[in-house]
């Protein structure tokens, strides 16, 4: 068993059928500070490929040379995934994805008035932008899910009525879409569930972590029966970043018994090197990926060492990672004791908690954790 959460879930467990749709290498690259070339968009989307995501947003073609060059090495690779590309709803940009033999993109355009009216455009201007750019792709063969952006603070009518005209146009897919994460989780589900009650087309759902509520607006969206959760590795992206897609994964699964395409186990390793590539890092506590998350100074925690069920909601073979016991000021005897056996160190039963005694105090006074040779070193005076 893999998973130690008890009975407390079971009467909200559900049934669904979702895939991931990834924007790392275009809403993710839009983390401040972020720029990837194109083979590490390539690099990027093959591990994506291999972690098991069915859709990649290559990127944005209009945005420069080298973001149409990354499409094209991402388009020619052979990958297992779908290719997408993004659009706005303008024709320049559709005709782009058309000469890269794009077979599938979104294409969006604001609808809330707040954006309308900052940029200056009507609801009738933008109602026919978005139908002349959804019909022309449709026609040339390219497969559209329309994204409403900043739909969730559209007004509910002009919501409808820019969707209807989308579908109308030729868009088989559609996309809610939380651009500045303002919807709490069940105004995501109602807004899912009405759209595609109203539609009848599959619906996905693209939400950001502003208030801190991606992953449990993504678990909503599906319960109200989204085909498709976007998001990121690691939830990068601009602000707050996206949806975390690996998080939404692991929740679905271990929460709701609801299996996805994505493999857990190989999540921190293309975690880490999406980081490395694109020059940032996580806080050591994040979920699934961080680095704190099957690591134990407390000397508590450590006496259950041997029994991870008793303190862990879940085993580290499932997401690839390695359980082990660090010392410093929190440590406790049987921290001292694990890392003795683990090092391979003899130390007298009778002067382990001299040994403890000096391993808190440098702890407390380097305010820091105690390495393996500084151990070795105090053992040898134990």
């Amino acid at each position: 068993m893999t998973f130690w959460t008890g009975a407390i879930n079971e009467p909200f467990a559900f049934a669904a059928q979702v895939g991931f749709y990834d924007t790392t290498l275009r809403d993710g690259e839009q983390t401040v500070g972020v720029v990837l070339d194109a083979e590490q968009k390539l690099e990027i989307a093959r591990a994506l490929a291999e972690l098991g995501i069915e859709r990649i947003e290559a990127g944005f073609p209009r945005v420069s040379d080298e973001d149409r060059r990354a499409i094209e090495l991402i388009r020619d690779a052979g990958l297992r995934a779908e290719v997408w590309g993004f659009s706005r709803a303008v024709q320049a940009d559709v005709e782009a994805l058309v000469e890269l033999g794009l077979r599938a993109s979104v294409i969006e355009s604001p609808i809330s008035d707040l954006k309308l009216d900052a940029l200056g455009v009507s609801r009738e201007q933008m109602l026919d932008r978005i139908r002349r750019a959804v019909a022309f792709a449709a026609e040339r063969g390219v497969t559209v899910a329309y994204f409403g952006v900043d739909g969730t603070r559209a007004d509910p009518g002009f919501f409808d009525t820019a969707y209807d005209a989308a579908v109308e146009a030729g868009a088989r897919e559609v996309v809610v879409v939380d651009t500045l994460g303002i919807a709490a989780p069940e105004a995501v589900a109602e807004l899912v569930g009405r759209t595609r009650e109203r539609l009848g087309v599959p619906v996905h759902f693209h939400g950001h972590d502003d208030f801190g509520v991606a992953t449990a607006a993504a678990l909503a969206a599906v319960r109200a029966g989204a085909s498709w959760i976007h998001g990121t590795i690691n939830g990068m992206g601009e602000r707050a970043g996206n949806a975390d897609l690996a998080e939404v994964a692991l929740a679905l699964r271990g929460l709701y018994g609801i299996e996805s395409g994505l493999r857990l186990e190989r999540v921190r390793e293309v975690s880490t090197r999406v980081r490395a590539l694109a020059g940032y890092e996580l806080e050591p506590w994040k979920p699934l990926v961080g680095e704190n998350l099957f690591t134990r100074e407390s000397g508590a925690v450590a006496s259950q060492f041997h029994d991870p069920p008793a303190i862990e909601p879940y085993s580290s073979e499932l997401v690839g990672a390695e359980r082990r016991i660090v010392l410093g000021k929190k440590s406790g005897l049987d921290s001292i004791r694990i890392k003795l056996a683990e090092l391979g160190l003899d130390v007298p039963a009778d002067a382990e908690p001299r040994l403890l005694e000096r391993v808190k105090e440098l702890g407390a006074r380097e305010r820091r954790l105690v390495t393996d040779d500084e151990l070795r070193e105090l053992a040898s005076r134990a």
